[in-house]
């Protein structure tokens, strides 16, 4: 502290009133302690803090080391014995206790005025440095914990980058230099690996071997990634399976090139018999879906996807195959409930719906497989619709037969299949009266029961005889 240089002269006509609003206004709260250590009066500079210390009010009376709390008592204590020296006391922060809430920090600085032993004690609030130091130490705990995640997973990277049996190069992309290769790497390529790191990594390699690989990682470069390529490496006993993919870290970017023995990628790759039947299924006209045993779509070709509407295999992968059947609820019970006694269904006849409100007349016929433990459920899927009559109701044709109306069955409410069979039953009777009768229409209507009348509305709703003729028939 700097004091004034001559405070008699400038501030000497000073009196209590001045010398209490200036106390009260460059301070955040200020107390007149007595000889004895007891509170005498409280100033508040501050509304805010007055509120935060609630109990400040009782103070007047009570020793100030009652207003503090435990570990703060020896540093008023301190604060007092040091005001009588000739030197300004030490600003020390003290706590006072609020029930229910955080302690209040405040900062405090004693002055005896008077030589009779009462002490002018000035504090400032310290909540809003408080406030910052508890979120520099949870910034600092959180660096802390994110240092030691990092640390811990690098360590796991170090031993799997040093134990994996697959070759891992890292390559800077701008110079192909090698950055990092681990042990197995660096037995297939033939070098130690402290001597690997550092070269350009086609010039480890022969000629047309390195030519490859630059042309493979110029690939890797432009897509991304780059199919693997076969190369002889000079220090292995067979070919070498190289692939690449590129990444950044610290604006730079990287290849991570993988080595493999050529015979242990074609031993893991589908026989090419069998990749030719997959290709083929993917691009088949008619939809297959592969499900789970509870009917979850795990699989799907393009065809499923155009008839149910999605754009990508996504969209279908996890979702139950109900959700696009005719009847929910109904049809994929039906069907697994055969798969699991049967094995095999053939020709199961439903609806398809698509994803934005398109319906196919759909045959299905699906085969239930042991993938090792899990059971799966493949389901052929196969559009009809062309096929298929028209659908009575969108005309006035009927069905002609029981045959065409047993067709309807399971694509048409019970009801309706009712409503059918009746109108069927009522336009061959109608028929057969005509054919009895020699195409009489009053004969046949009396041989009906019906009034000519109602005849004429029958045959007019079927489509029955040639009404522009003699409405008698005769």
């Amino acid at each position: 502290m700097t004091p004034f240089k001559a405070p008699k002269k400038w501030l000497g006509a000073l009196d209590a009133e001045v010398a209490a609003r200036l106390l009260a206004t460059a301070a955040d709260v200020a107390l007149v302690i007595d000889g004895r250590g007891v509170v005498r009066d409280v100033a508040f500079g501050s509304d805010d803090l007055a509120g935060a210390l609630g109990g400040a009010a009782a103070w007047p009376g009570r020793p100030w080391t009652e207003t503090v709390t435990v570990e703060s008592r020896p540093k008023v204590e301190s604060l007092l014995r040091e005001s009588a020296a000739p030197a300004p006391s030490r600003w020390r922060q003290v706590n006072h206790p609020v029930p229910g809430v955080a302690d209040v920090p405040v900062i405090y600085a004693a002055v005896d005025l008077q030589r009779d032993g009462r002490v002018i004690a000035v504090g400032r609030d310290l909540r809003a440095v408080a406030v910052l130091q508890q979120r520099l130490v949870d910034a600092q705990q959180a660096i802390e914990r994110d240092y030691w995640r990092l640390r811990h997973a690098e360590t796991r990277y170090r031993l799997l980058f040093q134990t994996a049996a697959e070759g891992v190069l890292v390559v800077d992309a701008a110079s192909l230099k090698v950055v990092e290769a681990n042990p197995a790497a660096s037995r297939m390529l033939g070098e130690a690996a402290r001597r690997l790191v550092g070269r350009v990594l086609p010039d480890a390699l022969g000629a047309a071997e390195g030519r490859a690989l630059e042309a493979m990682l110029a690939a890797a470069r432009a897509a991304g990634r780059a199919e693997a390529i076969r190369i002889r490496g000079p220090g292995a006993d067979a070919d070498l399976a190289v692939s690449a993919s590129l990444f950044r870290q610290d604006d730079a970017s990287l290849f991570l090139v993988r080595l493999l023995p050529a015979a242990a990628v074609q031993a893991a790759a589908l026989p090419e018999a069998r990749a030719r039947l997959l290709e083929v299924v993917e691009q088949a006209p008619d939809a297959v879906v592969v499900t789970d045993a509870d009917g979850r779509v795990l699989s799907a070709n393009r065809a499923f996807r155009d008839l149910a509407q999605l754009a990508t295999d996504e969209q279908a992968r996890g979702e139950s195959l109900d959700r696009w059947l005719g009847r929910p609820g109904v049809d994929l019970s039906v069907l697994l409930s055969n798969l699991r006694q049967h094995g095999a269904v053939r020709l199961f006849a439903t609806t398809l719906r698509g994803e934005v409100g398109a319906t196919a007349e759909v045959e299905i016929s699906a085969v239930a497989v042991q993938n090792a433990e899990q059971r799966c459920f493949g389901f052929s899927i196969r559009d009809v619709g062309r096929r298929l009559s028209p659908d009575p109701r969108a005309g006035r044709d009927l069905p002609r037969s029981v045959e065409q109306l047993t067709e309807l069955v399971g694509r048409v409410a019970l009801k309706d299949l009712v409503r059918e069979a009746t109108d069927l039953i009522e336009r061959l009777c109608i028929e057969a009266a005509l054919d009895l009768t020699g195409d009489n229409r009053a004969s046949a209507a009396e041989m009906l029961g019906l009034s000519r009348q109602s005849l004429y509305v029958k045959l007019r709703r079927y489509g029955l005889g040639d009404l522009a003729s003699d409405v008698d028939g005769g």
